[in-house]
């Protein structure tokens, strides 16, 4: 019974130290695939692990946003899994330095084939980390209004006021000018400028103005409106009026409603608006001229 459980071992024994091929000199036997295994496996199971700590450390934090949360476990996938395969090809006996060098001379040939690729990743990495623009934000980019809908790791999804659906890069985000009306607080500005003719009672007009923007059911009661002369202009005296609101989204909204409380309200007070006009004076020669051709025909 002894003999054969000492030839049973001996069987296990060579069975696990069984050569199965070579990778540059290095033989590779049962218990190494069986190792690598286990490391990979290992690598996902960590992998799983953090990622649900960092959910619950960024949630501590008070970072909820899908997008964000879920681009940071990505991120961190990523990062456990190269470190995984590189411990498994190092178990395998594969030269590392051999394979990044020919992995630096392989980047180097696609690198300009995906130049824009890697740059919105990057830029996405960037987004990210910074948190200055998140899902939910309003934007004006490239001269648009739109809202942040889906933050990704080489573009984002945003909406625009014409309810359609655009892919922005996330380059042009970066590297670009934007307008991010939602980044420390949501209070936005609204004007709307109006004329009225030369003519009119300027102090009247003032508190019409004035009556108008602190009637507003959606101002925001954080700053009072404000109501400016703006310009001397050729048909009309221009004024500005500014009223602060907590929605920029609804701004086309809102704005139309003030124009039309100013329309009604001049309409009421009996104040003109101005439009372009033009006076054609003639010098008393033509005058002259005019009348006598009048009178022959």
């Amino acid at each position: 019974m002894n003999d054969f459980r000492d030839r049973l071992s001996g069987f296990d024994d060579r069975l696990l130290d069984q050569t199965l091929f070579s990778i540059a000199g290095t033989t590779v036997t049962v218990v190494t695939l069986v190792t690598v295994g286990l490391i990979v496996l290992a690598t996902f199971i960590v992998s799983r692990l953090l990622q649900r700590a960092l959910g619950k450390a960024l949630a501590i934090r008070g970072i909820e946003r899908e997008g964000t949360v879920a681009a940071a476990k990505r991120l961190l996938h990523y990062v456990i899994l190269a470190i995984g395969l590189a411990v498994a090809f190092d178990t395998l006996g594969l030269d590392l330095s051999a394979l990044f060098a020919a992995g630096a001379v392989f980047a180097i040939g696609i690198g300009f084939a995906m130049q824009n690729i890697a740059q919105n990743f990057v830029s996405g990495l960037i987004l990210l980390l910074e948190r200055s623009i998140k899902p939910g934000d309003v934007l004006e980019v490239e001269g648009r209004f739109v809202k942040v809908e889906h933050l990704g790791v080489r573009a984002t999804t945003a909406r625009t006021l014409d309810d359609e659906e655009i892919i922005v890069p996330n380059s042009a985000m970066v590297q670009g000018t934007v307008k991010n009306f939602t980044l420390k607080d949501s209070t936005y500005r609204l004007r709307a400028t109006v004329g009225v003719i030369y003519g009119s009672d300027m102090a009247l007009v003032r508190r019409t103005l004035e009556r108008v923007a602190a009637a507003m059911e959606w101002r925001s009661r954080k700053r009072d409106p404000v109501v400016l002369l703006a310009d001397f202009a050729d048909s009309a005296v221009v004024y500005e009026v500014s009223v602060w609101m907590e929605d920029p989204w609804g701004m086309r909204r809102s704005k139309s409603q003030l124009h039309e409380a100013i329309w009604w309200a001049f309409k009421e007070e009996g104040i003109v608006i101005a439009f372009p006009q033009v006076d054609v004076h003639f010098d008393a020669e033509v005058g002259d001229s005019l009348r006598a051709l009048r009178a022959v025909s």
